[in-house]
Order: structure tokens, then sequence, then C-alpha cells
């Protein structure tokens, strides 16, 4: 099916999206029709198929969005500087925690999304999903065996360790509110200083 082009076909589509994404994390993926969708949008639903031609569509969308969004500000914002002291794996470690924690908290919908709403996705789709977050786990987990080979980090199974630290990570979104009792430099402070000392040999 062919999306409308132009400026105004992509601001429609990006309004479906950014509209779902409230909806769906608001009350769950299956519980929104077409139709609300559509009326939160301010279109006709013919108007919303002629972009998605069903919801998994919207939802895939939302979700490898994302996830593409997440892996290119990832290689942006951690390339370590030339000098040899910020490119240890200890380093590239500390990069990983608070950046992880920073772009996460700044999307608490799409983070509770692309973990909670992935049983609705079809096997292919899911597939997908799971391939673009395994490219950005798998930085961490070459960063953990690098600490390992170099005798920086002490892990007897450091792909354990990545599952454990992105766990860890992935719940200061469930906790975290702006203007809480801890700042979001507070809590990258915190957490680091946790994380090195759980890898540190």
């Amino acid at each position: 099916m062919a999306r409308p082009a132009g400026i105004k076909g992509k601001q429609t589509r990006q309004r479906i999206l950014s509209n779902s994404l409230k909806l769906f994390a608001r009350s769950g993926y299956a519980a929104v029709s077409m139709r609300e969708i559509a009326e939160a949008v301010g279109v006709g639903p013919g108007a919303l198929y002629n972009h998605f031609a069903t919801k998994q569509h919207i939802l895939m969308a939302i979700m490898e969005e994302h996830m593409r969004a997440l892996l290119a500000a990832y290689a942006e914002n951690t390339t370590p500087a030339n000098d040899a002291k910020n490119d240890t794996a200890t380093a590239r470690l500390e990069a990983f925690v608070r950046f992880h924690i920073s772009y996460h908290i700044a999307l608490p919908d799409a983070v509770f999304l692309s973990y909670m709403e992935l049983r609705n996705l079809t096997p292919e789709n899911h597939g997908r999903i799971a391939a673009l977050r395994t490219r950005y786990e798998d930085g961490l987990d070459r960063i953990l065996h690098a600490g390992t080979a170099s005798g920086a980090m002490q892990l007897d199974d450091p792909r354990l360790a990545r599952m454990a630290l992105i766990a860890m990570l992935n719940g200061v979104n469930t906790w975290f509110r702006e203007g809480g009792r801890l700042s979001l430099a507070e809590v990258q402070e915190l957490y680091w200083d946790m994380v090195r000392k759980s890898v540190a040999a």
C-alpha cells in the first residue's frame, strides 16, 4: 500500500504515531481501536487507513522508529574521546550507563511500549524488533567482555551481567519523576557508582 506523499502526509503520519503511542501507553494496545486513534488524530477512519493498514502496522512503526532512534543516538552520544584515557572499557561503560538513563527517562511512553507490548507483535515483527534491541544491547556486551579481558572488570558471566544491568537501568523509569527528590544528574551519578562497584575487579 502506497503511503501519502508530501509534507502534509508525513505530518499526518507522525500525528498518528504520536497519538497512538499515548493511547497505547495509557490504555494498552489491545484496548485501543482504530476509530479511537482516528478521533485522537482528528481524521476520519479512511484517512487513517491511507497511512496504516492495521493497528499492528502502527504498533510496529512506533517500536521500530524508537529502536532505530535509540541506536542512532547511542552511536552519536557515546563515541569516546580520542585520548586513550577515555577509550577504556570502564569509560565506555560509564558512557553507556549515563546515556541509557538520560535517553530512556526522556521517553517513558515509548520505553514502556517497547517492552510491555512486545507480546502483541506478530512473530515476524517481534523478530525484527528483537534484532534491533540485540544490536543495542550487544554494545554493552562488548564493553563487558573487553573489561573482563583487560582485567578492569571481574565478571564470571558477562552475558548474564549485561541482562542484569539492562534490567537495573530500565528500572529507573518506574520511579523517576522530574522535580522529585533526585535530579537526573544525581540519578546518573548514583547508578554509575553502583554499576562501577558491581563490575570492578
